[in-house]
C-alpha cells in the first residue's frame, strides 16, 4: 500500500492478518482490510519525503543497510558518537543569550548559571556580527537589539566578569568577526588566570552559510575562508580543546530549506572547510577532531530523528573514504541543536512551550551533544526571564523525568526510522554530487545553486501553509480572538547611548597610537597572506574596537554585495 492510497482506520480491523509465520500472507491481509477506507489526507510527507502508511523489517533494506545501524561509539556512529552516550553524562544544556550591554547580558548569564545551565551560548548584536563599532551610521537603532553589543575587549572583560572559564563551556554564535571575539575571550580568560590550554567552547565561525542563508557576512567568500582556516591554525596550537568551527545547517533550516536540504548543505559546507584546512598544509586529523556542527530541530519528529542518523553516518564516511582521516574523533560529528525559531508563532504563544518541548525530544533521541530550547516569547521580543527559565526547565524535564536519556538510541530498529535515515542520507548524497558537479561550494554559492534551492523550498512550504495543506496551530487551524500580544521584556531606550558613551570612554583612555601601530601592523599581514590570528590579538589587547579592526581589513579585502539570486 503506497503514500496516499487507503488503509486500515483502527489495528485488527479485519482480525489477526494472515497465517503464524507467513509474513507476506500478514502482509497481503492487511493490504485487502485497508481497502476502500479512507484516509485523513491524500499524501503524508514530511519536509523531505514521502511517508509510508506502514514500515515493517522489509524497509531495514539488505545486510549492508542492517549493519550500517551498527554500535553507539562505533563507525559509522548512526547511533551516536559515544557508547554509553546520555547514560554516561547528559547533553549540554547550553541556552544561547545574549541583548543590551554586556553588563545586562553578564547578569542573565549567572542567573541561567544558577539555574542549572551548564554551558553559555553568547548571542551578538547585529553591529558586531557585521563588524561596525556601536558609533557607527550603520549601527543606529541596532545596539543591543538581537544580542549583546561587544566593541571592545572592556565589554568582554564585563559580559564575562564572576563567570569561571576554566570551568564553564562557551558557545559563540559568530561569522565574519569570529577570530576577533575568540581572541577577546581568550584575552579575558588570561586575565583571570587561565591558560587558553583550558579553554573549552566553540566558535561558530562558518561563513560560507552566510552566503547561503544568512546574510551576515562582510568580505568575499575566498578571505573569509582564509580567515576561517586561521582560526584551524591558530587553536591547534594555542587553543587545542577549542571547537574551532560550528558548521551550521540552523541557518540554512531557518531559510526555508528541507530536512535533506540541511543535511546535503551543511557536509557540502564541511567538505569545503576541510578540503581548505588540507590545502593551507594542515593534515587532516590534526584538525578534524575539534570540527563541530550545529543542527535545527524542527516539528516532524521522525524525520528530525533520521536527520540527525543519517548526517551522523554520513559524515563518518565522508571523513574516511574521502578525505582518508585515520583518528576516529575525525570521523565524529558531534552536534550542537537548537529548536526551529522559525516555527514560533505570534498567535497562541504557549503553543510555542507544546513545539519546542516535542522539537527537543527529537534532538535528544536523534543524539545531540548539546541543546538550545527556545523560549516561547521569542515570535515577538527578546526572551523574558520567566520565559527562559522555562526553556531550560523544558530540557531539565526531559533529561530527570522522561527516561528518555536512559537508553541509548532508543528508536534504532524502528523500521520507520531506519527507512527515513536512508532515504534522508540518500538524497543528501544526490546533493552533495551535485555540488561537486558545480565545481564545489563556492561555485555553487556564486551560481546561486543553493540559495536557490533554499528558495524554493521556502516558497513551496508557505504555499502549503497559505491552502491549509500544512497545518500550524493557531494559525490556519484552532485560530482564536486573540488580545494583542504585551511582550514581558522590553530593552532599555537608553541603552544605545550609553554603550557608545562607553564606547568612547575606552577610546578616550586606551593608548592610542599602541592602537594605531596595531591596527597598520593588521593591515600589512593581511596584505601579504599571513595568519590574522597573532596580529588580531594584538588589536585587540591594544582595545581596538571591532569596527576598527573590521575597517582595515575591508581595505584589504573588499567588503561583499549579495548578487541577490532568486
Amino acid at each position: 500500500m503506497k503514500n496516499g492510497s487507503e488503509g486500515p482506520r483502527a489495528a485488527g480491523a479485519a482480525g489477526a492478518p494472515g497465517a503464524p509465520g507467513d509474513p507476506g500472507a500478514a502482509r497481503r491481509a492487511w493490504d485487502e482490510a485497508g481497502r476502500g477506507q479512507k484516509q485523513r489526507k491524500a499524501r503524508f510527507r514530511a519536509s523531505s519525503v514521502d511517508l509510508e502508511p506502514l514500515y515493517t523489517e522489509d524497509d531495514l533494506g539488505g545486510p549492508e543497510a542492517r549493519a550500517a545501524i551498527g554500535y553507539p561509539g562505533f563507525y559509522p556512529y548512526t547511533r551516536g558518537v559515544q557508547p554509553t552516550m546520555y547514560r554516561g553524562r547528559l547533553w549540554t544544556m547550553r541556552q544561547y543569550a545574549g541583548f543590551g550591554t554586556a553588563g545586562e547580558t553578564n547578569r542573565r548569564f549567572r542567573y541561567l548559571l544558577e539555574q542549572g545551565q551548564t554551558g553559555l551560548s553568547v548571542a551578538f548584536d547585529l553591529p558586531t556580527q557585521m563588524g561596525y563599532d556601536s558609533d557607527a551610521p550603520q549601527a543606529r537603532g541596532e545596539v543591543g537589539r538581537v544580542g549583546v553589543a561587544i566593541d571592545t575587549l572592556a565589554d568582554m572583560e564585563i559580559l564575562l566578569s564572576g563567570i569561571p572559564l576554566e570551568r564553564v563551556s562557551t558557545s559563540m554564535t559568530i561569522n565574519s568577526p569570529a577570530a576577533i571575539l575568540l581572541l577577546m575571550y581568550q584575552a579575558v580568560a588570561e586575565g583571570q588566570g587561565v591558560a587558553p590550554e583550558k579553554l573549552t567552547g566553540t566558535v561558530q565561525n562558518d561563513i560560507l552559510k552566510e552566503y547561503e542563508a544568512r546574510g551576515t557576512f562582510i568580505f568575499p567568500p575566498e578571505p573569509s575562508l582564509k580567515i576561517a582556516t586561521d582560526i584551524f591554525e591558530y587553536c591547534k596550537a594555542t587553543l587545542p580543546r577549542w571547537n574551532t568551527i560550528s558548521i551550521s545547517g540552523y541557518h540554512i533550516r531557518e531559510a526555508g530549506s528541507t530536512a535533506v536540504q540541511e543535511v546535503a548543505f551543511t557536509l557540502a559546507n564541511g567538505i569545503a572547510y576541510v578540503q581548505a584546512a588540507i590545502d593551507r598544509g594542515l593534515g587532516v586529523d590534526e584538525f578534524a577532531p575539534r570540527l563541530s556542527f550545529f543542527f535545527n530541530a524542527h516539528n516532524h519528529l521522525l524525520e528530525e530523528v533520521a536527520k540527525f542518523r543519517a548526517a551522523r553516518r554520513l559524515w563518518a564516511r565522508i571523513m574516511r573514504e574521502r578525505f582518508g582521516a585515520r583518528d576516529p574523533r575525525s570521523l565524529l560529528l558531534r552536534f550542537h541543536t537548537q529548536t526551529a525559531g522559525c516555527t514560533l508563532t505570534l498567535q497562541q504563544p504557549e503553543n510555542n512551550a507544546v513545539r519546542v518541548a516535542y522539537q527537543a525530544l527529537a534532538a535528544v533521541l536523534g543524539g545531540t551533544q548539546s541543546l538550545h530550547t527556545n523560549s516561547r516569547d521569542e515570535a515577538f521580543c527578546l526572551p523574558s526571564e520567566a520565559a527562559a527559565l522555562l526553556a531550560l526547565r523544558t530540557q531539565q524535564v526531559l533529561a530527570e523525568e522522561t527516561g528518555v536519556a536512559d537508553t541509548i538510541d532508543p528508536l534504532a530498529g524502528s523500521y520507520a526510522i531506519e527507512r527515513l535515515t536512508n532515504e534522508i542520507e540518500g538524497q543528501a548524497v544526490g546533493l552533495i554530487e551535485q555540488i561537486d558537479r558545480l565545481g564545489g561550494v563556492l561555485k555553487a554559492i556564486e551560481t546561486g545553486f543553493i540559495q536557490r534551492a533554499i528558495h524554493q523550498s521556502a516558497y513551496a512550504y508557505q504555499r502549503e501553509v497559505e491552502s491549509g495543506e500544512t497545518v500550524v496551530v493557531g494559525v490556519n487551524r484552532y485560530a482564536m480572538e486573540e488580545d494583542p500580544v504585551e511582550p514581558e521584556f522590553r530593552l532599555d531606550p537608553q541603552l544605545e547611548r550609553r554603550q557608545v558613551e562607553a564606547l568612547r570612554a575606552v577610546r578616550a583612555r586606551r593608548d592610542a597610537a599602541a592602537a594605531a601601530r596595531e591596527l597598520d601592523r593588521l593591515e600589512a599581514a593581511a596584505r601579504a597572506g599571513a595568519n590574522l590570528m597573532p596580529p588580531l590579538y594584538d588589536c585587540v589587547k591594544a582595545y581596538a574596537g571591532i569596527g576598527e579592526i573590521c575597517d582595515r581589513l575591508r581595505r584589504v579585502f573588499g567588503a561583499y554585495r549579495d548578487p541577490g539570486f532568486i
